[in-house]
């Protein structure tokens, strides 16, 4: 397997989630600043949609999407599951990667795009500079939603480590030093961020 891999929140989950899972997958860098992954070959080779991270397996099928990647991981890696073993796990697990990725990543991402990233995004996507405020606002409010929710919890999914965590800290980590920190009421997201940060996979 290959990971195709560069700077941003999406190929850290990637990264994070096979350190997590005890893989040492080989990665191959593509220049994001420069425009590589939006024009041939990878965009031929690899990923048409021109988004990075994809994983490349070993009879070369590429799959992209990091919700994807990590589940195929998760069910070849071997070792505990950071998706869940029964079907209730899965789907809890499932529940809380919706709520983060619609609720908080989503609108950061889009926040930091038509703002701190708009000079890199204006020519690639369809870019709306005026909503960058709201978008920042949203994702801060849902954070702070969050904070109630995970009340009394070791992890986002309860006491198992999950994709889940490692999907807000890949978040968090990048976009509060990017124009967004962590609200300091938010306490018990502080918290599980430190207990998160402390973990060996932080590092991938």
């Amino acid at each position: 397997m290959k990971i195709y891999n560069s700077m941003g929140p999406n190929p850290k989950v990637v990264r994070m989630f096979a350190a997590e899972k005890g893989l040492d997958i080989p990665v191959q860098e593509i220049d994001l600043m420069g425009g590589e992954n939006r024009r041939p070959p990878y965009t031929e080779k690899v990923n048409k949609s021109g988004q990075i991270p994809a994983l490349e397996m070993e009879n070369g099928t590429v799959i992209a999407e990091i919700t994807a990647i990590c589940e195929y991981l998760d069910e070849v890696g071997g070792g505990a599951s950071l998706i869940g073993d029964t079907a209730e796990e899965r789907a809890e697990t499932r529940m809380w990667v919706r709520r983060v990725d619609l609720n908080i990543a989503e609108p950061m991402a889009n926040g930091f795009r038509f703002a701190e990233g708009l000079q890199l995004f204006q020519d690639r996507v369809h870019c709306i500079p005026q909503a960058a405020g709201d978008l920042k606002q949203i994702a801060a409010e849902k954070l702070t939603w969050l904070d109630g929710l995970i009340e009394g919890k070791q992890f986002i999914a309860g006491d198992k480590f999950t994709l889940a965590d490692v999907l807000l800290f890949s978040t968090l980590e990048f976009f509060s030093g990017m124009g967004q920190p962590i609200a300091e009421e938010n306490k018990n997201v502080l918290a599980w961020y430190d207990r998160v940060k402390a973990r060996p996979s932080a590092a991938a």
